[in-house]
């Protein structure tokens, strides 16, 4: 391919951008620029004119879903053989490749969940705790972890951390040291002491260092603004003194801090790099008029963030309502959705963002009432489902005993006798979730190129199970505002925007009360054609106490005449 021609479809910024193909280059790219078309589009361009070597070409994200759209775009570009992975899938592969070699033994397994040696900890030390509580002890290891703290570090300041499930500093000091315990004893590893143990190993292993600098010259790092200390300190040990690095953030979109993210590095970068390329998108291809100058007013006044450019329609403008209860909330929600799936939009279309996982049951209530399908992002995973598996047996089945039929009737033939039919069922609950679920299969099949084979199909499977790539259900997304960042949908209803819930009650000093800020910008930004925001004065129409505010931030949405 002409390299030029990989250039033709993007804009003047973009193409600035996938053109910077030698030394360190910063992408500041606003919501729905466009960035990862611009990185893919960079390392395909710089392949193309032999500046980049493919497989010494590593892609970093944060998570298996930006990960799996990023290979899913860099395929679609020729350019498969790049390596995409999380930090986290980088730096086990290393260990598992160099324990061995150098500890004569295979590298500890990693725990998938932190919440039962942490309820085994508690129990030990006659601690009392729920699964929130669980939950907010884990999220401290993990803040812990990522800001490179040992437990004797940690100890000189946990006295100065937010309270964490309710527990003096010495019990949470004695808790995390149980649990660390504990994991040692059954020679485990969480998924923060893999990155610990891989930056030890390449650091005191000169081979294993060279190795690696062998394999890998050239970064492109996503989400910048979201490494932590420890992702970074890695991210030094693998480039070591070289500088081909193109890192893409946006400071604005910098909603992680309490897990030890820090947007930092991404505003330090020019002094770190003082020959940096710096690059920055503001020309919105997701969002109309209407919603991209809603969302500007957030960040009016902030002088080190570009005000966004919509390139889309002029759009209706995004609707702010009050209401009595929270029931009268969601209902009317509900209505309103409903009265949009009735005139045609998909229901996969449409999302509702909330602070907090707590708000989404009146939601789900108002939602069944109403008849409307809907999906909790972080339920239950896809590739998990027990028809999944069984339609994945089954396709390695069918490449065992190949039958010369299509993909498309293959893949048709196997959720057949699983149960599928042609006909979507009419009734709601298990039978209509599992007819979608193997439905969904069918739609990767159309996803895949022309020509494809049933072993494509197999292996596209196999990456989108490993990456948690998942296909997009035919329901209404339920999902908080951090869980949704990087997603967007065409209808969004941002949901119990008051005070206590956004900002969150715990949200005290300037610092976190901006973070809040940009939270609310990144809910609103997950717009495309229409946005809602809502909020109720009360829980019920029983509560006695106080009514609810709204939002400060509601105030700065308000038009200025």
């Amino acid at each position: 391919m002409n390299p030029e021609d990989i250039l033709e479809n993007l804009d003047p910024e973009q193409r600035q951008a996938a053109q910077a193909l030698i030394g360190p280059t910063c992408i500041l790219a606003g919501a729905g620029t466009g960035k990862t078309r611009t990185v893919t589009h960079r390392i395909a361009y710089g392949i193309a004119k032999g500046e980049f070597s493919a497989n010494r070409v590593l892609a970093l994200t944060y998570t298996n879903r930006a990960a799996g759209e990023l290979r899913a775009r860099a395929r679609q570009l020729g350019i498969g053989a790049v390596s995409v992975k999380t930090f986290h899938a980088a730096a086990l592969a290393q260990l598992e490749f160099f324990w061995p070699q150098f500890a004569g033994v295979p590298a500890p397994s990693v725990i998938e969940s932190k919440a039962r040696l942490i309820s085994q900890a508690a129990e030990g030390l006659q601690l009392r705790l729920d699964t929130g509580s669980v939950r907010d002890i884990a999220a401290e290891i993990e803040w812990r972890k990522y800001s490179m703290l040992s437990l004797d570090e940690y100890s000189a300041i946990v006295a100065s951390r937010p309270k964490v499930a309710g527990l003096s500093p010495a019990k949470n000091l004695a808790l995390q040291t149980a649990y660390e315990d504990i994991k040692i004893r059954a020679q485990r590893v969480d998924w923060e002491d893999v990155l610990v143990l891989t930056l030890g190993l390449l650091r005191s292993e000169p081979r294993a260092l060279a190795h690696v600098h062998q394999q890998y010259r050239f970064f492109t790092v996503d989400e910048y603004q979201d490494i932590s200390p420890l992702q970074h300190a890695l991210l030094d040990a693998w480039l070591g003194n070289r500088s081909d690095l193109c890192v893409v953030g946006d400071p604005n979109q910098t909603i992680y801090s309490f897990t030890g993210a820090t947007s930092e590095y991404l505003r330090n970068f020019s002094n770190r790099f003082p020959d940096a390329n710096v690059i920055t998108l503001t020309r919105n291809y997701r969002s109309t008029q209407q919603i991209v100058n809603f969302a500007n007013r957030l960040t009016a006044g902030n002088d080190s963030v570009e005000p966004l450019e919509s390139q889309g329609e002029i759009g209706l403008a995004p609707r702010m309502r009050q209401f009595e209860t929270i029931q009268d909330e969601c209902s009317a929600v509900a209505f309103d959705i409903r009265s949009r799936i009735d005139q045609g939009e998909k229901p996969s279309e449409i999302a509702i963002l909330y602070r907090v996982n707590g708000q989404s049951e009146a939601i789900e209530n108002a939602l069944s009432q109403a008849s409307i399908d809907y999906q909790v992002r972080g339920g239950e995973r896809f590739f998990k489902r027990v028809e999944i598996q069984n339609a994945i047996r089954g396709v390695r089945a069918e490449l065992v005993s190949p039958s010369g039929k299509s993909v498309y009737q293959s893949v048709t033939d196997v959720i057949r006798t699983l149960g599928w039919q042609s006909q979507q069922p009419i009734e709601q609950g298990a039978a209509r979730e599992k007819w979608e679920s193997l439905n969904s299969l069918l739609a990767i099949v159309e996803e895949l190129p022309a020509g494809a084979t049933l072993a494509d199909f197999a292996k596209e499977l196999d990456e989108r199970q490993r990456s948690q790539h998942e296909p997009v259900k035919a329901a209404v997304t339920l999902s908080t505002i951090h869980a949704a960042k990087g997603l967007e949908w065409g209808s969004v209803y941002l949901v119990g925007l008051t005070e206590g819930y956004l900002p969150i009650s715990y949200a005290q000093t300037p610092s976190q009360i901006a973070e809040e800020r940009r939270l609310l910008y990144v809910g609103l930004t997950r717009a495309k054609r229409w946005l809602s925001l809502s909020w109720a004065k009360r829980d019920s129409s029983g509560f006695a106490g106080r009514d609810r505010e709204a939002s400060r931030f509601l105030a700065a949405l308000q038009p200025r005449h």
